[in-house]
């Protein structure tokens, strides 16, 4: 099994940052893509970011210019800086990733999202 723990969500005013962490631990062999995605109130989920292990990255045009999605692979983590944050961002944020586990099997695992809220 795989936990998946979010941190760094919160209030912020428009124009502000914040850098969301995921942490994965638990029956890990290797964490292939790590994803971040947000779901608005009424509104279906949406893939934000996504970064393979060897660093490509990925971003919904939205975002574009304003949010950088990084890893650290030795730590099983995975980061979303976000800046010039816009009230349109409010969502909760959720990280995704993609395990070998430890029985040789692929998984997707989700976190249990973090809100963030953007005031005008």
């Amino acid at each position: 099994q795989v936990q998946l723990v979010e941190s760094g969500g919160g209030l912020v005013q428009a124009g502000g940052s914040l850098r969301l962490s995921c942490v994965a631990s638990g029956s890990i062999i290797r964490i292939d893509t790590m994803n971040w995605y947000r779901q608005a109130p009424g509104k279906q989920r949406e893939l934000v970011a996504s970064i393979g292990r060897a660093g490509g990255t990925n971003y919904v045009d939205s975002v574009k210019g304003r949010f950088t999605i990084s890893r650290d692979n030795a730590k099983n983590t995975v980061y979303l800086q976000m800046n010039s944050l816009k009230p349109e961002d409010t969502a909760v944020y959720y990280c995704k990733t993609a395990v070998l586990s430890t029985d040789w099997r692929n998984y997707d695992y989700w976190g249990q999202g973090t809100q963030v809220t953007v005031s005008s």
